[in-house]
Formats: C-alpha cells, sequence, structure tokens
C-alpha cells in the first residue's frame, strides 16, 4: 500500500476522474515551474496497477482553459490516429487525456482546473541536455512531431498565449518599455538598447515570411527543450513530446530556433561572464541534423533555409523580452537576485552577436544537410 500525499486533492479532484481501481498513491511529481503535478497509482481488481498523472492548470498564465484542452485532445487525437496507422503504441507515444466523470476533457471546481492523463510507463525525462547525443535524440522527437502534424490544419488551434512569438509585436513592446522606463532603469543599459534597436529588422523576418505565405503555417510546440520529451528507459529514443499547453499556429522556426538558444549555448541562461557564452557549432550541426531526420522531408526549402535565422531571431526575442521585463521592473520572470534579468538578456544578446560572427558556418551547416532532406 502507498502513500496519499494530500487527501484533500485526492477526495476533492482525482476522485471526480474516469480512472481504472483504487488509489493506492498518490505523491508530487517532476520539476515543472509552471503547473502542479501527482502521480497517482491505482490498484486493480483482477490484479497489477494502473498509474495516471493529474495536473492543476496555471489559470494565471492560460487564461482559457477549454480552448487550451481543444487544443490538447484534437492534436493528441489527431496523433493517435498516425501511431496507430504506423504500427506504434499509441498508449506511449502521445499523450492521452482522461476524462472527469462528468464527460468533460478536464475538471473546472469553480476555483482550479484540473486535467488527467495515463502515466507513461518505462520511460523518463531529463532536464539537461548531458551528452550530444540527447540533443540528437530532442532533435528527432521534436522533428518527428512536426512530421506528424505537417498536414494538421494549424490555423484552427487556439492562441494559449497571445502574441507569443511575435516578434513584431514583442518589439513595439521592448520600444514602450523603454520610451516610459518606469524604473528608470534605461540610462544603465544603453548599449543594450542600442543594439536591439539596430536589429529591428531582424523581428519582421519570421512575420512577414508567414504573411507573405512563403513559409507556411504550421503547429508548433513554443516549448522545445529536453525534459518536454519523455525518453525511452530501454532504447534512449525519444518516445512521446508531452507539454503541449503552448501548441499553437506558428512556424516551425520557432520550435528550431528555441532548441538552438537554450540547448547549443556554451552558457546558462542568465550567465553573468558573458567569455563564457557562445553558440556551440557542433550540438547546432547536431540539432540540424536530428530535426531535419524528424522532419522526414516535410518541411519546405525556405524553411531549412531560414534554419539559421530562425535561431537568430527566436533568440533575439527572447533577450528582447528579459530587458523588457528588466526595465518594467521585473514583473513577469521570477527573478533570484538585483539584475537577474539583465543578465539573462545580456547571454541571449551576446549569442545573437555569435550566430552573426558564425552565420556563414551555420549556413553551410544547414546547406550540408539540406541536400537530403
Amino acid at each position: 500500500m502507498g502513500t496519499i500525499a494530500d487527501k484533500k486533492i485526492m477526495d476533492t479532484v482525482a476522485s471526480k476522474f474516469q480512472m481504472e481501481g483504487e488509489v493506492t498513491e498518490l505523491v508530487p511529481f517532476g520539476n515543472g515551474h509552471i503547473n502542479d503535478t501527482f502521480r497517482i497509482t491505482c490498484g486493480l481488481p483482477a490484479g497489477g496497477e494502473k498509474k495516471y498523472i493529474l495536473q492543476k492548470m496555471n489559470n494565471s498564465i492560460f487564461k482559457n482553459p477549454e480552448e487550451l484542452m481543444e487544443n490538447v485532445m484534437n492534436v493528441t487525437s489527431f496523433l493517435r490516429k498516425k501511431i496507430i496507422a504506423a504500427g506504434g503504441d499509441p498508449d506511449r507515444e502521445t499523450l492521452n487525456v482522461i476524462p472527469a466523470k462528468d464527460g468533460r476533457n478536464y475538471l473546472n471546481n469553480g476555483e482550479e482546473c484540473w486535467r488527467m492523463y495515463i502515466f507513461i510507463e518505462g520511460a523518463t525525462c531529463y532536464d539537461e541536455v548531458k551528452t550530444p547525443e540527447d540533443f540528437y535524440n530532442s532533435a528527432v522527437s521534436f522533428g518527428n512531431f512536426q512530421r506528424m502534424l505537417a498536414d494538421y490544419p494549424a490555423e484552427t488551434l487556439h492562441e494559449t498565449i497571445k502574441n507569443f512569438h511575435n516578434t513584431v509585436s514583442r518589439f513595439a513592446d521592448f520600444k514602450k518599455a523603454v520610451e516610459e522606463d518606469v524604473c528608470g532603469r534605461a540610462k544603465e543599459v544603453q548599449e543594450e538598447i542600442k543594439f536591439i534597436m539596430e536589429r529591428e529588422a531582424d523581428a519582421h523576418i519570421i512575420c512577414d515570411a508567414l504573411e507573405e505565405k512563403r513559409i507556411p503555417l504550421r503547429v508548433t510546440h513554443n516549448d522545445t527543450k529536453l525534459n518536454n520529451i519523455m525518453i525511452d528507459d530501454k532504447t534512449g529514443k525519444g518516445l512521446c513530446v508531452i507539454d503541449l499547453d503552448t501548441v499553437m499556429p506558428g512556424s516551425a522556426l520557432y520550435d528550431f530556433g528555441d532548441s538552438i538558444r537554450f540547448g547549443a549555448s556554451t552558457g546558462a541562461e542568465d550567465e553573468p561572464d558573458l567569455s563564457l557564452v557562445s553558440v556551440n557549432l557542433e550540438l547546432f550541426d547536431i540539432y540540424t541534423k536530428g530535426f531535419l531526420e524528424g522532419c522526414g522531408g516535410s518541411l519546405t526549402e525556405e524553411e531549412i533555409k531560414l534554419f539559421p535565422a530562425g535561431a537568430k531571431v527566436i533568440t533575439f526575442e527572447q533577450g528582447m523580452r528579459f530587458l523588457t521585463d528588466y526595465l518594467q521592473g521585473d514583473t513577469y520572470y521570477k527573478i533570484h537576485r538585483p539584475g537577474h534579468n539583465l543578465d539573462r538578456s545580456r547571454t541571449q544578446l551576446k549569442l545573437v552577436a555569435d550566430m552573426e560572427k558564425k552565420w556563414d558556418e551555420m549556413e553551410k551547416i544547414v546547406e550540408k544537410y539540406s541536400k537530403n532532406a
């Protein structure tokens, strides 16, 4: 017999879902920063057990749970059909929502919104890239996610966070923060402000390509970190892409770019010593190779050609967002020390500058793999 860590959650939340068997254990699970997550174990009448994941959705970030869960249901149902057609295991290779007893796909108890998934057995999430192979496997997984959803009607998805990767809008927010200078901090970051202002054209690259239909609108994950992939314990390969809260219409360049921004940097996101921060071209090479392999020919020539721009634009956007928050008094991102958002911004801008220096090499790497894409 396991333990019930929180009887209140058991009685008022978990018991409202269509689980099999009797609950023997309910414990906190994972290291997520957005949602509160628990693992539930149920003993089955015929013997054995079944596990579930229970999550409280963060309603301060995601204002419309109805639309969010509609996205999740539609995308996972679509993926499930693709996985079955390919002879895969739909219970392990995509998320499976357990409905509430009232028939809805999530529980709204008036104050909080909760959802439940089948727990994926024999797989683990890793919080950081420890080997180049980890990064490669994550690239294949996110590329595969793109491939399977290539014919999904992306325009039918809801925007769970408005203008999330609209860099033109983000640039306008940044300019407004500089002009208003509510905390009187602009005078100390003139160099960073100048760096961003000189690159206004970069904010338009992906937005304009989408608007002019030079690249297609696609289903994008928008949080392509390693810890959003379940890795199979036996094979070491990516098994299932999780955390679908930010699945929205967008560009494949968003997902590629965010992976490079976070995973191919030689320094931490908030590294104060900028001499330690650069783009690791070996990791850029490995991710490009894996992502294109996973995409399996589903991307257009123009999209692939824009890979370096995707990396630069998303890194530039994040640098803007950190500096915007710093100028506005650190109201969005949690900080752990004075100037934390400024350090974060500077690392991103250093990466942008380093990408510009290595631009020709990045383009050659993309060209090398695009021939077989």
